[in-house]
C-alpha cells in the first residue's frame, strides 16, 4: 500500500457529531434508541442517512428491498463496489451502538477517501440493510440482495402478514420489489462489516480488535398451544386445559436441554401471549417465540430436532393441541480469510491488538457470505450489554473500529 492511502484516519469529530444526530432519532430517554425496522423512527432514520451521504456529494439509491445505498466512485467505471455498513433499525428499546456505529462507520470512510482524491481498484458503497434485527423478517434486505429471499418466507413474517404487509406500503416497497432486489454478484468486491462485540471476550483479553472468523447459525419459530377456556376460579385444577401451562413447561424444559446437552448454543424466548388474555380466565391459547442458535450446522439441526420433540411432548403431557411456524433462519457460516487477512492486516498497520474469534450472534455479513468475500470487525462492549439501553462503547474503541474499517477499504481485499 502507498503511503498516501496507509495515511488516511477518520475525522474522530465529525463521525461523533453523526453518531449523536442519529441516536436522537427514536431516543428513548434512557440512553437507548427505539427504531423498530420500517417503523415511524426507523423511517425517519433512513431520510437522515440519505440526506447526510447527498450532502457530502455521495451518489445515493435505495433498492427495492429498502436497502439503501451511498456510492463514491473512486475506482474504473466498470469496477465492483466494495460494500461496508450494517444496519440503522433496533430491536425494541435498543442501544445506540448496534448497526448504527457500522453505518456511519461505512459513511464516514467514502467521505475520508473522497475527500483525499484516492483512486483504489474497487468502487466503495456504503450500505444499510432493511431488518437486519428481524422486527418483520431478520436479515430481510442482505437476503435480497443475495438472492435468498423466497416468496414463501416474505408470507410468514414473524410479525405477523397484516402487520408486514402494513410496513411495507409506509415504506414504499412491496412483496416483487423485495424479490427484485438481487445484485449481481460479480459487481460486488466483498463486504466489510463493524459492529460492537456484543459481548465481553474483548474486555478479558484487553484486545482492541475482534477479527470475526466465523458467525453463528440460528432459527426461529413461533409455538402456539392450544387448550380451552374455562373460569379460572370453578374449573379444577386437574381438568384444566391450560396452554399458558404448556408455554410455561416448553421454556424452562428448552433451558435445560440446551444447558445440558448442547453447552456451546443457546434457547430464547422473547415474545409470548395468552389468548383471551384475562386474569379469570384459563388461556385457551399461548403462543410464544422460539430462538436458537448453535455455531455448528449440525449441531443447529440437531437443536432443532430435540426442541421439535420437546414442544410437542409438552402438548402431549397437558392435552393440548400444538402448532410450529417456522419464522426464518440461517446456516452458520466462516468468514472469508482474504477479508480477515485486510482486517488483521490494517489493525497491524494501526498498531492495534487484534485477536480472531467467532461470533455469537447473527449480522447481515453472514449473508453476504454467501456471494462475496466478507469479514467483521469487532469492537469492545462495555460490560458485554447489548440489545439494551445499558448498551455502551468507548468512543477510542469506535474511533479505532472505523479506522481499521478504513485502512482495510482501502488496503483492499
Amino acid at each position: 500500500m502507498d503511503e498516501r492511502r496507509a495515511a488516511l484516519r477518520i475525522d474522530a469529530h465529525r463521525l461523533r457529531n453523526r453518531f449523536d444526530a442519529l441516536a436522537e432519532i427514536g431516543a428513548t430517554g434512557d440512553g437507548g434508541v427505539h427504531r423498530p425496522a420500517l417503523g415511524t423512527d426507523h423511517l425517519r432514520a433512513r431520510e437522515w442517512f440519505l440526506a447526510e451521504a447527498g450532502a457530502i456529494g455521495l451518489d445515493t439509491r435505495v433498492d427495492g428491498a429498502g436497502n439503501q445505498s451511498a456510492t463514491l466512485a473512486c475506482g474504473p467505471a466498470d469496477a465492483p463496489a466494495l460494500l461496508l455498513g450494517s444496519h440503522l433499525d433496533s430491536v425494541r428499546h435498543g442501544g445506540r451502538f448496534d448497526g448504527a456505529l457500522g453505518v456511519l462507520a461505512a459513511l464516514e470512510a467514502l467521505q475520508v477517501v473522497k475527500d483525499a482524491g484516492v483512486q483504489l481498484d474497487t468502487n466503495l458503497e456504503a450500505i444499510d440493510f432493511t431488518d437486519e434485527e428481524g422486527t418483520h423478517l431478520g436479515f430481510l434486505g442482505s437476503l435480497a440482495v443475495s438472492g435468498a429471499m423466497t416468496a414463501d418466507e416474505l408470507r410468514r413474517p414473524g410479525s405477523g402478514l397484516e402487520a408486514f404487509q402494513a410496513a411495507l406500503a409506509d415504506a414504499g416497497l412491496t412483496e416483487a420489489s423485495i424479490l427484485g432486489a438481487t445484485r449481481d454478484p460479480s459487481m460486488i468486491a466483498g463486504y466489510l462489516e463493524l459492529h460492537i462485540e456484543q459481548g465481553s471476550r474483548l474486555n478479558v483479553m484487553t484486545s482492541d480488535i475482534g477479527v470475526v472468523t466465523a458467525i453463528v447459525g440460528l432459527r426461529r419459530q413461533n409455538v402456539t398451544y392450544v387448550g380451552r377456556a374455562d373460569h379460572a376460579g370453578t374449573i379444577s385444577m386437574t381438568d384444566r386445559l391450560d396452554a399458558g401451562q404448556g408455554a410455561a413447561g416448553l421454556m424452562l424444559a428448552a433451558r435445560e436441554l440446551v444447558m445440558t446437552d448442547f453447552p456451546d448454543s443457546v434457547v430464547n424466548t422473547g415474545v409470548i401471549a395468552f389468548e383471551p388474555g384475562a386474569m379469570n380466565v384459563v388461556p385457551e391459547r399461548a403462543r410464544l417465540t422460539l430462538e436458537f442458535r448453535a455455531p455448528v450446522a449440525d449441531d443447529l439441526a440437531r437443536l432443532g430436532v430435540a426442541l421439535e420433540e420437546m414442544v410437542r411432548a409438552e402438548a402431549r403431557t397437558r392435552n393440548l393441541g400444538v402448532e410450529i411456524d417456522e419464522v426464518d433462519g440461517i446456516q452458520p457460516v466462516q468468514l472469508d480469510p482474504r477479508a480477515q487477512h485486510a482486517l488483521a492486516s490494517a489493525a497491524d498497520r494501526l498498531g492495534l491488538s487484534h485477536v480472531a474469534m467467532p461470533s455469537g450472534a447473527g449480522h447481515d455479513a453472514q449473508v453476504m457470505a454467501r456471494i462475496c468475500p466478507a469479514g467483521m470487525i469487532f469492537v469492545p462492549s462495555a460490560g458485554g450489554f447489548s440489545h439494551s439501553a445499558r448498551e455502551f462503547t468507548e468512543w477510542d474503541d469506535c474511533v479505532n473500529g472505523a479506522n481499521v474499517l478504513l485502512q482495510a477499504a482501502v488496503g483492499g481485499l
